[in-house]
């Protein structure tokens, strides 16, 4: 191990840490429900998913036993929904097939679902004090910048060439700490964007900073190429007051959610046209009322942009279909997507009904 590093790092950590309840937790359940929560998720944001869940679900026998219809009801609004069924199904494997024992080891770790190298690192690390190094954004950006690599972060190669230096410089005999301070030194110092490299520990030791390159620091391969797609979302209102919605099964965004009855397609139809093709036309039996149709929504997703219009309409009658009624009263007891909750934040659905 680099002592200056693991030195510095820690007087670092110890003086500005932030105090985060996961922080003061031994129990692999909690530790692991905050890991999968601040996956590509901001502390600021995850922290109050963090205490809704360990208050819903203190135990993993609490989660196992909750349907996934709740899970994703509390997960609501955070993203990357397979987190929440992963956590879900992993939660099911702990309590009933493990007897609620939470596996202990790097190894057993890496085998539940929705865990990887960096998750189980963190675990095995934080819950059972086992040197393994982490190796997340934080810290690829913190190695690349002050060792010098110009790899990309995002090619299998480098990223054993970055866990092997990792582990070089983990501090063997507390490596729970040393991951906490890496990351948290990595997250709060340096940052992706304009750190302040003159008050920073590492000053003397930074290879980016000496060459004048820290913003070109970590380097990366691969450009996200971004899908468009466009939705039509029909708030339907039958003769009895209902909303008709389905939950979404496909292996697609959003699976497990609920939504309105769509109708995507391939270019952006105007309104007009949209109600001209037989796309729509064959969703009912009599004539629909259209009584609102909203603005264009952009929804913007890691690999896709939606832009999504939503129609509200009364029909006396729908053609056959397998869609779930409920009343607009119960409309919040499902989890829907962001793009859907914002709309219906916008828009009081209720008064465009009874007006």
């Amino acid at each position: 191990m680099e002592k200056w590093f693991g030195n510095c790092l820690k007087q670092w950590y110890n003086k500005h840490k932030r105090d985060l309840p996961w922080r003061h937790e031994t129990d692999p359940y909690k530790i692991w429900l905050s890991e999968i929560i601040l996956q590509q998720t901001q502390v600021a944001r995850g922290m109050s998913y963090y205490l809704a869940f360990t208050k819903s679900y203190p135990n993993v026998l609490k989660l196992a036993n909750a349907s996934e219809d709740e899970v994703l009801k509390l997960w609501q609004g955070l993203g990357y929904y397979s987190r929440a069924r992963n956590l879900h199904e992993t939660a099911k494997k702990i309590a009933y097939e493990l007897k609620g024992n939470f596996p202990s080891t790097f190894n057993d770790i890496r085998l539940l679902k929705g865990i990887g190298d960096y998750t189980a690192s963190a675990i095995a690390s934080f819950a059972f004090n086992l040197p393994f190094a982490v190796l997340d954004g934080n810290v690829f950006r913190l190695l690349s910048r002050l060792f010098g690599i110009n790899l990309p972060i995002d090619s299998e190669l480098s990223k054993k060439k970055f866990q092997k230096l990792a582990n070089s410089l983990l501090n063997k005999k507390e490596p729970g700490l040393h991951n906490q301070a890496i990351m948290e030194f990595g997250s709060q110092f340096c940052i992706p964007k304009n750190p302040d490299c003159n008050s920073c520990i590492f000053k003397n030791k930074c290879y980016a900073l000496s060459h004048q390159k820290v913003a070109e620091f970590p380097v990366k391969k691969k450009k996200i190429k971004k899908q468009t797609r466009f939705f039509n979302y029909f708030i339907i209102i039958d003769k009895q007051g209902n909303i008709l919605i389905n939950k979404r099964q496909n292996k697609d965004i959003w699976k497990g959610l609920y939504e309105f009855l769509l109708i995507e397609t391939k270019n952006d139809f105007s309104s007009i046209e949209l109600l001209e093709t037989q796309s729509f036309k064959a969703l009912f039996k009599t004539k629909p009322t259209i009584l609102f149709i909203s603005k264009v929504y952009k929804h913007v997703l890691t690999h896709q942009n939606l832009y999504t219009r939503f129609y509200i309409i009364k029909c006396s009658r729908m053609s056959k279909n397998n869609n779930l009624k409920t009343p607009l009263k119960n409309i919040q007891k499902w989890a829907f997507p962001k793009l859907i909750e914002n709309f219906m934040r916008d828009i009081d659905i209720d008064a465009i009904i009874n007006k």
